[in-house]
């Protein structure tokens, strides 16, 4: 089954990452640091770079790659040390699929800044579709730990979605139920855990975590989809005939929906 997931974003660190200012502790991995973007600017150059990088995170969200880009390299023009400036332009160029510029771009950015949890987050995803998959989850676990970190829940879940990718499972579902404890309301956690256990044929917790997905009003045709063969492989006929209902009345473009008059359950 295609990975129930959202878009989520993220080669070790080369030798200048121990160059840097940044404390290292004894076991060689940065100190744990508040994210680049949060720490207070120390000049006006920083300060306009700040700017054009925040600007350009939004239009990132918007899905404006090119502006966004265009701010990045306006960012970095008033402070090439700027950090998530250099992490923006990573995001966008990982967008763009270009992967051999947004390494470099993510390499810089965690040479300037190797403890920021939101750049390690973004780049141990960046691993993990590059197919490092370990050095993925070491940049992840650095983020995961941070108690600077705001949300957790992220890298817990990116780690999860990584290991799901190999077909590790088990391993995966470890991350997925961190991430829901660091977060209750992680509707990924909740749909891949919902996978998993479909593929162990444990269809009862299936139906409990989709449950509890489908509670919060979320839908989508991944998860109508997996209910449809959850439902079926527990025998119940009506519920099976809800989420057919639902899918072909909420997505009937989608690839699922098509599975599903294929008879493609498996």
């Amino acid at each position: 089954m295609k990975t129930l997931k959202l878009c989520a974003l993220a080669a070790a660190v080369g030798l200048l990452a121990a160059c840097t200012a940044n404390p290292v502790n004894r076991s060689g991995s940065a100190e744990f640091q508040r994210p680049a973007s949060e720490r207070p600017v120390t000049s006006d150059a920083q300060a306009r770079a700040k700017t054009h990088a925040d600007l350009g995170m939004a239009y990132t969200s918007a899905r404006r790659y090119g502006v966004a880009l265009d701010e990045a390299r306006l960012a970095l023009a008033y402070d090439e040390s700027y950090a998530p400036a250099h992490h923006l332009k990573a995001l966008v160029l990982m967008a763009l699929e270009d992967t051999v510029s947004a390494r470099a771009s993510f390499e810089r950015a965690v040479q300037l800044a190797p403890g920021d949890p939101e750049i390690n987050n973004a780049y141990g995803w960046y691993l993990c579709t590059a197919g490092d998959t370990e050095g993925g989850l070491a940049r992840l676990a650095v983020a995961a730990r941070n108690p600077y970190y705001a949300t957790p829940t992220r890298p817990l879940t990116n780690s999860g979605l990584c290991l799901v990718a190999k077909g590790r499972d088990e391993e995966a579902t470890d991350y997925f139920r961190r991430a829901l404890r660091a977060d209750g309301e992680n509707i990924q956690a909740i749909l891949n855990l919902a996978a998993i256990a479909y593929r162990a044929r444990n269809y009862e917790a299936a139906h409990a975590y989709l449950n509890t997905a489908h509670q919060t009003s979320f839908m989508s045709a991944e998860s109508l989809w997996l209910g449809v063969r959850v439902e079926r492989a527990r025998g119940d006929r009506e519920a099976e005939a809800s989420y057919v209902s639902q899918l072909t009345s909420r997505f009937p473009t989608s690839r699922e929906y098509q599975l599903m008059i294929e008879g493609k359950y498996e």
